[in-house]
């Protein structure tokens, strides 16, 4: 999952980093308002974690934003303010979560997972297409019943493209959610390209039902056989 922290307080912004990105998520961050809308122009998130209380603005009216310019990011609302009427207003406004601090790193791991079952397994601890099933959350990839051996990108494209059955993705958009906004700093797509290489061909040797096919001039596609 490629989440984005909008959070001011660096030592709480840290350990939020770094406990999800331990998580194998890919996670950026930024300390106010205006850095994070300029993110969330130019990148998509599957969760956007957002303090109310930023130095330049307020939080809600980040989520105002966000949900004017139609981002599908789920939000969790972070901030010390445990008031009713804060809590209301950001649900209403299309928050999906809220969470008071102080709070435990093990809740807010619990909620984000919580989010994306929601929001991209229908509830489900697994996700399903055809006869492959993977478990995000010990990253268990299964064929037929069967445990398969994934590295950590492949399994993350594997599950993006799982998501996302018979879409067409550009490769841009997989790079931006498997390597996060890193790969801005890459000269071209290479990596992706072995990667893919190597998932499409662990996925033949185990006679998976799943094929990623490659959409000429623009990027690839999950389709079940």
């Amino acid at each position: 999952m490629k989440i984005l922290i909008i959070e001011d307080d660096n030592s709480l912004r840290e350990l939020m980093q770094k406990a999800l990105a331990d998580e194998h998520h890919i996670v950026e961050a930024v300390a106010n308002a205006k850095s994070a809308m300029m993110k969330a122009d130019i990148y998509d998130y599957d969760c956007i974690l957002l303090d109310i209380m930023l130095p330049d603005g307020n939080g809600l009216d980040v989520l105002r934003q966000l949900k004017a310019s139609r981002k599908q990011a789920g939000v969790i609302i972070i901030s010390a303010k445990d008031s009713l009427d804060d809590k209301v207003t950001g649900l209403d406004l299309g928050a999906d979560d809220y969470l008071t601090k102080p709070f435990h790193i093990a809740e807010l791991s619990a909620r984000v997972k919580s989010l994306f079952r929601r929001k991209q397994q229908n509830g489900e601890h697994f996700i399903e297409c055809g006869n492959v099933k993977i478990v995000p959350d010990t990253r268990q990839v299964l064929v037929d019943g069967k445990p398969i051996e994934l590295l950590k990108k492949e399994f993350d494209i594997l599950q993006f493209f799982m998501t996302r059955p018979q879409r067409a993705i550009s490769k841009s958009a997989l790079a931006e959610a498997v390597w996060g906004d890193y790969i801005d700093q890459a000269d071209n797509y290479d990596f992706v390209y072995a990667q893919m290489k190597n998932l499409r061909k662990r996925l033949a040797e185990t006679n998976a039902s799943l094929e990623i096919k490659t959409v000429h001039g623009y990027g690839y596609k999950l389709e079940v056989q």
